[in-house]
């Protein structure tokens, strides 16, 4: 843990989690409620899209107006988690700094210029903490559930049986790697035969969503009923059918979206029906978790141990 954040061990434990992804980067402030119980109280969350995976995925780094900005976003987060007196904080990055050429230096000018260290985490300690995350959602369920988290770079799944985990795995396909068609077709092949594995193995699979596109997509769906978290995968598939015959800027106009938003969603939803389709689910659930619910998780199994 940096010194600068052990000075707050005395006050409130608050902890803060950095999700560097290929689309945005994400700044989530949690607070322990009781250290008797890990129930945490959202403080701050903030979503800046920096796009690294639209350098990454087509030229293979990181440019240099997108690191400067990483520099100027990394000094705000950091004075962010001052004011908010963070205890501990990490800091992840994900699929386009893992392919990034120049990802590693860049990691060590960002913390020589703001203190924020970086962690280059692979795709399965990715779907890991993911997974990690879910375990509270999943007390006492029994069945097949698979979760999907779909980012801008990757797609991590992970296959619960009875609550538990059978398996975890992390594909090289994202919406900012589809749009730049950096997805290779090999990965495609190596997706659909893993699901069809499965599924002889494991059938009756539900599913369950992660990441901001299908919270997104299921506000689309059930509207003013959004607080319901489950849609059906033919809802879905109509949806992904008007969506993908409109233009960035119809979408942003008719369904009141952000353009960082309006051009994502409709390979993301490609993905969760690809799976969908091939698992033969017939509903996905979308509990509100993700990543950098899983760091904060972390966090606290880690200081626990240490006492």
């Amino acid at each position: 843990m940096d010194e600068e954040f052990a000075d707050y061990r005395e006050s409130a434990v608050t902890y803060a989690a950095i999700d560097i992804g290929s689309n945005a980067v994400r700044l989530l402030i949690k607070q322990l409620e009781s250290p008797e119980a890990p129930h945490f109280t959202k403080v701050l969350l903030l979503r800046v899209p920096l796009r690294l995976g639209f350098d990454v995925f087509s030229t293979g780094r990181i440019s240099e107006k997108k690191e400067k900005n990483m520099v100027r976003l990394m000094k705000a987060y950091r004075n962010l988690m001052r004011i908010y007196d963070v205890s501990d904080y990490r800091a992840c990055a994900t699929s386009a700094m893992r392919d990034a050429a120049n990802g590693p230096e860049i990691i060590r000018a960002i913390e020589k210029k703001t203190g924020i260290r970086i962690e280059i985490i692979d795709g399965q300690e990715e779907a890991r903490m993911i997974y990690n995350n879910h375990i509270e959602y999943m007390k006492g369920r029994k069945g097949n559930f698979m979760y999907v988290d779909v980012g801008g770079g990757s797609t991590e799944i992970n296959l619960l049986s009875d609550g538990e985990l059978v398996c975890s795995r992390s594909y090289n396909i994202g919406t900012v790697r589809i749009l730049n068609e950096a997805v290779k077709e090999s990965e495609w092949q190596r997706l659909g035969k893993d699901m069809k594995d499965l599924v002889l193995s494991y059938p009756g699979i539900n599913l369950i969503g992660s990441g901001g596109n299908i919270n997104k997509l299921i506000k689309l769906v059930r509207g003013k009923d959004s607080r319901y978290s489950r849609m059906t995968v033919q809802s879905l598939h109509e949806l992904y059918g008007k969506l993908k015959e409109m233009t960035v800027e119809q979408r942003m106009e008719e369904y009141a979206m952000k353009p960082d938003r309006a051009d994502v969603i409709v390979p993301a939803a490609r993905i969760f029906l690809t799976i969908a389709d091939i698992t033969e689910a017939s509903y996905i659930y979308v509990p509100v978790i993700g990543l950098a619910d899983g760091i904060i998780d972390g966090l606290y199994a880690r200081n626990i141990r240490k006492g």
